[in-house]
């Protein structure tokens, strides 16, 4: 291949990932018209169209939908290839680039990104709060913080984070009103305020322990949201139950704003994991984060006692 059409196929697979010519030349660091240029010449020299294109978008065609599936892990092994290439001779550095539901940054995730960034200076660090499954290959994200229900397939995962130790809470006043649960079966007919994976029909389970082992229950909710602080404020306004991490209600519970209910049957969820693609072409800057993570299990606890405590 030559270097003008190894350069020509990435243009493409990063107008193609980051949907537009626009975002592309941002990403490669080129005006939009040399990044449209480049790909008018490409589609003439192999003879197709690979974009159909209107003044709003650019949408890829059915073979240029083949071509993208194919090209896309070619290219990602060699930029991966070539990262490594560099980190083995020059110090940590680059972009590194993270995906993490919003429950983690506040919980544990923003303290251990800062130790990071202040670690390794050198390293720019691009952290996007999102709850959907991130395809690792096509959104060029070196790793996703996720629960372990939202790994993706051929990946590998380190845990990370403190365990999730879970509350269902609910304010006096609702209690007073609604009566207070005694069995897990009760919840199926109270007002729930349940976490949602980024859609309404996605909804995170209540998980609890029983005499034959773990089991899942799903009451109907009548709040949902992915922001697990949101939880608790409804909670404590009196709308319902809501199943917590126990070490976000902490606080509340201690000062008496939210009370803590079937405390007894409830197990403890796995923890966060660092989900990632290739052991083999792990750049330095991923390896270092990892690193850090494991090493900075002993202070995660502490920290997210602190959460939410003001």
């Amino acid at each position: 291949m030559t270097r003008n059409g190894f350069s020509d196929i990435r243009i493409f697979v990063e107008v193609a990932r980051r949907g537009g010519f626009r975002a592309a030349a941002e990403h490669l660091h080129r005006s939009p018209a040399s990044i449209s240029e480049a790909v008018q010449r490409f589609e003439d020299r192999l003879g197709v169209r690979l974009f159909e294109r209107s003044t709003r978008s650019v949408a890829l065609t059915p073979i240029g939908e083949q071509f993208y599936d194919r090209s896309l892990p070619a290219i990602a092994d060699l930029e991966e290839a070539l990262n490594d290439l560099n980190e083995k001779r020059d110090e940590i550095a680059g972009t590194l680039r993270l995906s993490a539901p919003y429950s983690a940054g506040p919980f544990f995730l923003d303290e251990l990104t800062a130790q990071f960034a202040t670690r390794y200076p050198a390293v720019d660090v691009e952290l996007i709060y999102d709850d959907k499954k991130v395809d690792l290959l096509s959104t060029g994200i070196d790793a996703a913080i996720r629960a372990n229900t939202l790994l993706a397939p051929d990946t590998h995962a380190v845990p990370v984070g403190p365990e999730l130790r879970m509350s269902i809470v609910a304010a006096q006043s609702y209690l007073d009103e609604r009566g207070t649960p005694k069995r897990p079966e009760d919840i199926l007919s109270h007002a729930s305020i349940c976490f949602a994976f980024g859609r309404r029909d996605r909804i995170a389970p209540w998980e609890f322990s029983g005499p034959n082992g773990n089991f899942t229950l799903q009451p109907k909710p009548r709040l949902t949201t992915n922001d697990m602080r949101s939880l608790l404020r409804y909670a404590s306004s009196g709308l319902g139950l809501a199943y917590v991490y126990k070490d976000v209600a902490a606080s509340q519970i201690a000062n008496g704003k939210v009370i803590e209910v079937l405390s007894g049957h409830l197990s403890t969820l796995p923890r966060y994991s660092i989900n990632y693609r290739s052991k083999k072409h792990m750049t330095r800057r991923l390896r270092a984060f990892i690193n850090l993570a494991k090493n900075s299990r002993n202070t995660e606890a502490e920290n997210a006692k602190d959460f939410l405590a003001d």
